[in-house]
C-alpha cells in the first residue's frame, strides 16, 4: 500500500489531456473506433427528433428548471442536491475552482481529467495508485486519512473495475469530500454499486454523464449530484447560462422511464457482447496478451507486451485502440478496447491476430 506524491511536473509522464478520440482523428484515416467509449448507434432517432425541436426555442436564454426537476426525480431527490453541467468534465473544473481544499487525492489509474483540472487551479495532488496485482481494486486504506478531497471512478475508466459501493463509502469523512464518477454505471446491469441518490454518505458528490449511453459527447451534458451546499458553491462557479437548450432537451428525455428502459436494456447487450469480446481475447494468451478481471464496464483493459506497436499495427489494419501509457499508474504494455457488437469484435479480433502474428 502506497501514495505517490506528485508535486513534480507529472504531466512530462503522463499527458493527462489525452483522450481516446485522438485515437481516431490523429491521421485522418477511416478507423473503426474502439478507442473512444461512447455507445455506438447513438443518439437514437428518437432522441435525434427531441434535441431538434428544441432548437425552435434558440431564441430565449436556457430554461433549466424542467431538466433539473426530471434528473432529481429520477434518482429520487429534491433538485436542490442536482447540478445541471456541460458534460461531466465541467464539474471536475468547478470542484477544483470553487471548493477550497488542502490535500487533494486522485484515486488512479481513472479518467485524467480531474486531476488535470484540479492542478490547472493550482493544487498540488497526491495519486493512490491501485495496483495490477490487485486487479486495480479499491483498498480504503491506501487513502491518506486526512485528505480532504478524494475522486475516484465507478466503473473505472479505463480499468473496467466495479468497487462495491460499500468499500467506496468506506472512503467518506466528516470535513471530506468524495467525489465519485458514474460515467459509465447506467451501462452496468441494474446499475450495481451506484452511490447516485444516497444521502447517507457524508460528503458524497456524484457526477453522471449522458454522453457515453447516449452519444451525446458533442453535445455536452452530465450532471451533479451532492449536498445542497455543494451544489451551490458549484453553481456559482459556473458561467451564465452553461449548458444549452438542446442539452438540457436530452437531460430530461434521457432521464424518462422509456429512455431508462432502453438503456437498462443496451446494458445487458453491452455487458452480453462483452462477454463475446473476452471470449475472443483468451485464445491470445500464448502471446502473453491478459485482462483485467472483472470487467464490468463498456471497455476492457488488457496488458500485452509490445502493445504499442500492436497498436500502431493494429491502426495500419484499419482499428483504434485506446493507449494506456497516459494513465497514471499503467505505461507502454497497456491498451483500452471499447466494447463493440459481435461482428465488429470479430473482425477486430482478426486483425489483432494478425498484428500478433506480424511481431
Amino acid at each position: 500500500m502506497r501514495t505517490e506524491p506528485e508535486a513534480a511536473a507529472p504531466t512530462a509522464v503522463h499527458d493527462l489531456r489525452h483522450h481516446g478520440d485522438a485515437e481516431v482523428r490523429d491521421d485522418g484515416a477511416a478507423l473503426v473506433d474502439l478507442a473512444v467509449n461512447v455507445r455506438a448507434d447513438t443518439p437514437p432517432a428518437w432522441l435525434r427528433e427531441r434535441i431538434a425541436a428544441s432548437l425552435t426555442g434558440l431564441a430565449a436564454y436556457p430554461d433549466g428548471r424542467a431538466a433539473r426537476a426530471a434528473v432529481a426525480a429520477r434518482h429520487g431527490l429534491p433538485v436542490e442536491r442536482v447540478l445541471l453541467t456541460a458534460g461531466a468534465a465541467e464539474a471536475f473544473v468547478l470542484l477544483a475552482r470553487a471548493v477550497p481544499v488542502r490535500r487533494p487525492v486522485v484515486v488512479h489509474p481513472q479518467f485524467t481529467e480531474p486531476e488535470a483540472a484540479l492542478r490547472d487551479a493550482g493544487h498540488t495532488v497526491e495519486r493512490v495508485l491501485l495496483r495490477a496485482q490487485d486487479g486495480f481494486r479499491l483498498d480504503p486504506a491506501m487513502v491518506p486519512e486526512d485528505a480532504d478531497l478524494v475522486v475516484i471512478g465507478n466503473p473505472t475508466n479505463p480499468t473496467s473495475v466495479l468497487h462495491p459501493a460499500a468499500a467506496i463509502a468506506r472512503l467518506a469523512r466528516p470535513g471530506r469530500l468524495l467525489v465519485v464518477d458514474e460515467a459509465f454505471l447506467d451501462a452496468v446491469p441494474d446499475e450495481r454499486e451506484a452511490l447516485a441518490g444516497r444521502t447517507d454518505v457524508p460528503g458524497l458528490v456524484v457526477l453522471r454523464s449522458l454522453t457515453k449511453t447516449w452519444g451525446l459527447a458533442g453535445l455536452r451534458i452530465g450532471y451533479v449530484l451532492a449536498a445542497p451546499e455543494t451544489v451551490t458553491a458549484l453553481e456559482r462557479a459556473q458561467p451564465l447560462w452553461p449548458v444549452s437548450t438542446p442539452a438540457l432537451a436530452a437531460a430530461e428525455a434521457c432521464v424518462g422511464a422509456g429512455a431508462l428502459a432502453e438503456a437498462a436494456g443496451a446494458a445487458h447487450r453491452i455487458a452480453a457482447d462483452r462477454s463475446h469480446l473476452l471470449a475472443g481475447l483468451e485464445k491470445f494468451a500464448a502471446h502473453g496478451l491478459s485482462v483485467v478481471r472483472p470487467a464490468e464496464a463498456p471497455f476492457v483493459l488488457l496488458r500485452l507486451e509490445h502493445a504499442s506497436a500492436v497498436r500502431h499495427r493494429l491502426r495500419d489494419l484499419g482499428f483504434a485502440v485506446r493507449r494506456g501509457d497516459t494513465f497514471p499508474g499503467l505505461g507502454e504494455r497497456w491498451l483500452r478496447l471499447a466494447v463493440r457488437d459481435r461482428r465488429t469484435t470479430d473482425a477486430f479480433l482478426g486483425a489483432l491476430e494478425r498484428a500478433l502474428d506480424a511481431g
